[in-house]
């Protein structure tokens, strides 16, 4: 039997695969994986740069994706993992989504909606609140954030 813990961390790899395409494309490197029953649905990474899309954030285009495959823009039943705490537009299209569980890895003190600057999927003022699981495996997250980062200074 696979135990939850275990599920959150074998699907935060699968988005730890996107986020490494990512860099690869010279991407920030941030990976989303849209599970429903336990099977993805729909997985993605940035391409912000790649399509000039300021709306082309992994989560975005995840959630995007689900919602064609099921035919319903409610995702009350999926549950997306993604390598960074979203930002407050991806926060907002979760909310808008009805999304049932949002699984992420690393903090975004910055520019983080979900838990550090902002906690848009809670507020009540908002029609639907996301249940969140932040920190899995927030390390292996924030590390390759961080040789992106260090990669793109030496390059300047």
């Amino acid at each position: 039997m696979i135990t939850v813990p275990e599920m959150n961390e074998h699907f935060m790899r699968l988005a730890l695969k996107e986020a490494e395409a990512a860099f690869a494309e010279g991407e920030v490197p941030v990976g989303a994986v849209l599970v429903i029953e336990d099977r993805v649905i729909a997985s993605a990474h940035n391409k912000r740069e790649s399509v000039n899309d300021p709306t082309a954030h992994a989560e975005l285009t995840a959630i995007r994706e689900g919602a064609m495959k099921t035919g319903n823009w409610r995702l009350t039943d999926a549950v997306l993992y993604v390598t960074k705490e979203p930002c407050v537009m991806c926060a907002g299209a979760m909310v808008n989504a009805r999304l049932g569980k949002l699984v992420y890895g690393c903090k975004d003190d910055r520019y983080g909606a979900v838990t550090s600057r902002y906690q848009i999927v809670f507020d009540p003022a908002l029609n639907h609140r996301v249940k969140v699981v932040p920190g899995i495996l927030e390390n292996e997250c924030a590390d390759i954030l961080k040789r992106f980062f260090v990669q793109l200074r030496a390059e300047s």
